[in-house]
């Protein structure tokens, strides 16, 4: 038989298992909420965030001398170890419940407070000398202890992210020069359009994406706002004088992270906005990496009887039925990443809108939102660098024969002959099937030979400078 122990709270008494970390509450929550089978374990750097909260609390809470400082040394001592790890599969409150992130703040203080009892020589469960709500959770609510912790972790994770981002924006950099000579058909409503390099295609890729990079930095100022001291709704009930003000001192410096108490603890407490922000810029960014992808299928398209004017990696046979069939599957999945950050974008939209009076009840639903969209974003670049971008090769032969085989290249005539007179080579150019180039030398004398050479360099076709 596992030995047990006896806990209450105001609805009644549980038996806990007496090798558990967390409490009656924490059960309730386990019992409550089976939503989606991800306990907020599985994203440690939240688990640790709430630590540094109630570290950074006891903290204060002692130097302002509102908690024995005895007590207060168990409980810093205890964050210190949920901070590094060592108790982060006793976190196991689901990632979607109910109660505003209540379960979530109680499966801290639970876990803490035995733990530091475990420190103090006494047993799991014996609050008396250590409460989860008396002394972990004292000068708090889950309504400012939670929002913080979560926008802590999401500053954490917007690093990893901005850093995966940035990496995959200097990889098409690096094709862009690799690429810097390749001549290929531009193409607009998928048309042929007017000549370019395939370098300049891929710098824009990169420089799509590193604008996104100072879109996150915006939104990781505005989540480095928090309302630690609020604490129920914003007038500060049960925080002593100063303690605001204290206990995101002490978040600065065990963080190292520039956070900022908000003006207005009221404001701060019920608006989601800096989330909305955020997903916006998920979304954004998810948008672009997915148009990018499908010009990666596009351009790749073929062998035969496609563009084929480039060639991603060969990751996996493509076919059960089609021998030597290969398919683009990175640029793929990164796709369908893109289309769930997409949707959970509107998640986190319609949960901001949901909120009531003095608190949004729906940042549960929020924070699994952001966390997953910001780890599938993070994974999607790094697996789109890693497998695809970084091998991409050009077909610069085949490039360079669509161009001169083109109809478009006629609009770098434009300035000699005028739009009407191009428009007619165009037009028996498409006809006959003969080139631009024997319509308008050869055949009509309209351009000398030697006024065509110089058109029509490498240079001038990519970087084409008005030639009259």
């Amino acid at each position: 038989m596992i030995p047990s122990r006896i806990e209450h709270d105001f609805l009644g008494e549980r038996e806990i298992p007496q090798h558990v970390y967390y409490g009656i509450q924490t059960l309730r929550a386990l019992e409550n909420f089976n939503i989606t089978g991800i306990p907020i374990k599985t994203e440690p750097i939240f688990v640790q965030a709430l630590g540094y909260v109630k570290k950074a609390a006891a903290m204060a809470n002692r130097d302002l001398g509102v908690i024995d400082p005895e007590i207060a040394e168990h409980i810093i001592k205890a964050c210190d170890r949920v901070i590094a790890g060592e108790f982060d599969d006793q976190f196991l409150t689901d990632m979607i419940q109910g109660g505003a992130g209540t379960s979530v703040n109680m499966n801290a203080n639970e876990v803490i407070a035995n733990v530091a009892l475990e420190m103090m020589g006494k047993n799991k469960g014996q609050y008396e000398f250590c409460h989860p709500n008396n002394h972990v959770n004292f000068s708090q609510s889950t309504n400012d202890a939670y929002p913080t912790a979560f926008r802590i972790a999401l500053i954490k994770k917007l690093t990893s992210y901005s850093n995966s981002l940035s990496l995959l924006a200097d990889a098409f950099a690096e094709r862009g020069v690799a690429f810097r000579k390749v001549l290929k058909m531009g193409r607009t409503q998928l048309q042929d359009a007017v000549p370019m390099s395939m370098g300049d295609e891929f710098t824009a890729f990169a420089i799509t994406l590193q604008e996104e990079l100072h879109r996150i930095e915006d939104s990781r100022r505005l989540i480095a706002e928090i309302n630690m001291g609020a604490t129920a709704i914003g007038t500060k009930v049960n925080a002593p004088q100063g303690y605001g003000e204290l206990v995101t001192e002490h978040l600065r410096q065990i963080t190292g992270m520039n956070l900022m108490l908000a003006q207005d603890l009221i404001e701060a407490t019920c608006d989601t906005g800096a989330y909305v922000q955020l997903s916006g810029v998920l979304k954004r960014t998810a948008v672009k990496i997915s148009k990018i992808c499908n010009d990666l299928r596009l351009l790749s398209s073929g062998p035969r009887c496609g563009l084929f004017e480039i060639n991603l990696p060969p990751m996996q046979p493509g076919s059960s039925i089609m021998p030597g069939k290969v398919n683009p599957v990175i640029p793929e999945v990164v796709n369908q990443t893109a289309f769930y950050v997409i949707g959970a974008d509107l998640t986190v939209t319609m949960a901001a809108e949901a909120g009531q009076l003095q608190l949004n009840v729906m940042e549960p639903v929020i924070s699994f939102a952001l966390f997953s969209s910001i780890s599938y974003m993070t994974n999607a670049c790094n697996t789109l660098r890693e497998k695809c971008v970084t091998g991409i090769t050009a077909n610069a032969k085949h490039t360079h024969e669509m161009v001169e085989r083109s109809i478009g290249i006629v609009t770098q005539l434009n300035p000699i002959l005028g739009y009407e007179t191009a428009a007619e080579i165009a037009r028996e150019a498409l006809t006959t099937g003969k080139s631009v180039h024997d319509i308008a030398v050869v055949q009509r004398r309209l351009v000398t030979q030697k006024k065509w050479d110089e058109i029509f360099t490498l240079e001038n076709l990519i970087h084409p400078e008005f030639i009259v």
